[in-house]
């Protein structure tokens, strides 16, 4: 379910993980997008934090000092001697009493602030207990319908209480309801502890309204969002126009160098200005033109070439039918001749039939440079063609005392190919391994799995060394070039089985190792224009010394675990014996070579067949 999962989350983002992949240009713009957003970002919080605490510590001055003359103007007015009659007779002591008197004093301290403050007095102790003996004002007054005990906040007051001094936090005002009531707002409360007329205490606080300072702070924000915005638009935008610049050559040179990989050599790339770009566009451009004429020379030494090989070949062929008839004619009559001139005369018919092998496969090769080569594909059953090979290769295999095996032969081997070439193929393969084979076996072994037919040859002679294995199909390349070719060679033959593998779409691979043999595998399309995605014969034979030494290992584990499993049941009375081991049974590794999901298996030998393997590689 969590596979299931992850794969339909992940099939919908594939087109933009794989635009992000190839889109050098978008991923600059992104770095460029977030690296900016992450700065404006940044500096916004910065410049926010500096402007709210520059404008609250404004506020904070300017509510101190209004807040400190309005305490002053109220105990001025509560220590003013007391007078009988005059124009000032409503501030005067004579007649009134403490509740008049602060009503009087909250209306006139808020009468000047015109909506830039609001005023509240609570009695001394409101909210607290009130010490013994003590009076005061009772009861708690505010202006502007301001709801004196909700508006200040009871940490403050405990503080004016318990002692002297002015005292101030940040609070919100809140209104008493009304049909015009208003929102709770922001504010800073400011407040001390005074005396009224009577010398009693009370509580007189400056409430200063921040609706200016959040407007104001509003404001800056909203400018620096926006400004932000613009920013970082305008620098994604700068990005994407300079890579834009940078990125559409790197393009126009990546497309036309696919074109002139493609075989297009008169592709250019357009250049203009003086800059960078045009001359990375004219040294590119240059390297093209240098190509193309590199390419038209090798051409034509090619043409040159292959028209050489074809006219030597075919110009030799006549000279070469005479001196044959002449040397028939010899060769017939050596009877007559002393020993030394009838030895000459089979050297002299030996070496024309290797000179008109060598004009064949000048031939055919030359056919190959030129693609004249054709393929006459026809369901054919390996086993004859196999047949055929061995047949005609038994005489050196006598001589030589070596004895040729088949396996894998019991079941029909079918595939479309030439049965010409194929057959051409395997007969170099088995006529190179008896005359390296150094008189041991060769092994010819056939399978077929999934849509592949394969073809392996192993001898036991001298190997090949690290590096040799991909060398061994260049053209007249010898292993040792001192030794002698037996069966007169033209040292074209397996650069002629190459050819024909990867005209049927197949492989020729080649395995060895010094002292231990190889194995030449040629892996063919179950059908024609079939891609081969595996072989069904691994590369490295089974009996190779690594093989062997990995099986001795695996061996010896599992007697180890076989042991261990033995010592730990010895208690256990099981009424089931263990399974005795197969005589002659060994196991096969898996195709190295092979890839997933080719339908490849690996059979494993039968006993009988195992044990004359052995026998005969008891060397």
């Amino acid at each position: 379910m969590l596979r299931l999962f992850v794969r339909l989350v992940r099939r919908p983002l594939l087109p933009a993980v794989r635009l992000w992949r190839r889109n050098i240009q978008l991923r600059v713009v992104a770095a460029t997008l977030l690296i900016s957003l992450s700065v404006v970002l940044a500096l916004g919080f910065v410049v926010i934090a500096q402007v709210s605490k520059g404008l609250l510590d404004a506020k904070e001055e300017a509510a101190q000092s209004q807040a400190a003359g309005g305490f002053a103007v109220a105990q001025e007015k509560a220590n003013t001697p007391a007078t009988v009659d005059g124009p000032d007779a409503t501030d005067n002591k004579v007649g009134r009493d403490a509740s008049t008197w602060m009503n009087s004093l909250v209306k006139q301290l808020a009468s000047g602030g015109q909506t830039a403050f609001e005023v509240v007095a609570l009695g001394a102790g409101t909210g607290e207990q009130l010490q013994p003996g003590a009076q005061g004002v009772r009861g708690a007054r505010a202006s502007g319908n301001v709801d004196p005990t909700a508006s200040v906040p009871l940490s403050l007051r405990r503080a004016v209480n318990h002692a002297t001094g002015t005292f101030k936090t940040f609070s919100e005002i809140r209104y008493t309801s009304g049909a015009d009531q208003k929102e709770p707002e922001a504010a800073l409360v400011v407040g001390k502890r005074l005396t009224d007329i009577n010398g009693d205490p009370y509580d007189l606080y400056y409430l200063f309204p921040l609706t200016q300072e959040e407007e104001s702070l509003n404001l800056i924000k909203v400018t620096i969002v926006t400004a932000g915005l613009f920013v970082v638009v305008l620098l994604c935008g700068v990005a994407w126009l300079v890579v834009r610049q940078v990125v559409s050559p790197v393009r126009m040179a990546a497309g036309i160098a696919e074109r002139l990989s493609a075989g297009r050599l008169q592709e250019r790339m357009k250049v203009t200005g003086e800059d960078d770009i045009a001359r990375l566009g004219e040294a590119f451009n240059k390297m093209a033109q240098n190509l193309q004429n590199k390419i038209q020379q090798l051409e034509e030494l090619s043409r040159m070439q292959r028209r050489f090989v074809s006219d030597v070949s075919h110009e030799l062929r006549t000279p070469l039918t005479t001196v044959r008839m002449a040397a028939d004619v010899i060769h017939d009559a050596r009877v007559d001749f002393d020993p030394v001139t009838a030895r000459s005369a089979e050297l002299l018919a030996g070496q024309l039939d290797r000179f008109e092998s060598l004009l064949a496969d000048l031939l055919e090769i030359s056919r190959f440079d030129a693609g004249a080569a054709a393929l006459e594909a026809e369901p054919i059953d390996l086993r004859e063609v196999v047949r055929r090979v061995i047949d005609g290769a038994e005489p050196l295999a006598e001589h030589k005392g070596t004895r040729i095996r088949v396996l894998g032969d019991t079941q029909p081997v079918i595939a479309e190919a030439d049965s010409r070439r194929v057959e051409r193929v395997l007969r170099n393969l088995v006529v190179n391994a008896v005359e390296h084979g150094e008189g041991r076996d060769v092994v010819v072994r056939l399978a077929s799995a999934g849509g592949a037919v394969a073809v392996a040859v192993r001898d036991y002679g001298v190997g090949l060394k690290p590096g040799e294995a991909t060398r061994v199909f260049n053209r007249f390349w010898r292993a040792d070039p001192a030794r002698a070719r037996t069966t007169g060679g033209t040292g074209l033959g397996l650069s002629i089985a190459v050819e024909d593998a990867r005209l049927h779409g197949g492989w020729l691979q080649a395995w060895g190792e010094p002292g231990g043999g190889s194995q030449f595998r040629l892996t063919l399309p179950r059908t024609a224009d079939e891609p081969l995605r595996g072989s069904p014969i691994p590369l490295e034979p089974e009996d190779s010394r690594a093989n062997r030494a990995r099986a001795a290992a695996d061996a010896a584990a599992a007697s180890d675990s076989a042991a261990e499993r033995q010592t730990s049941d010895a208690g256990d009375r099981s009424p089931i014996p263990p399974r005795a081991p197969v005589a002659g049974a060994m196991s096969v590794p898996a195709d190295p070579t092979a890839l997933p999901g080719n339908g490849a298996r690996v059979v494993a030998r039968p006993a009988e067949q195992a044990q004359q393997e052995d026998r005969a590689d008891g060397r």
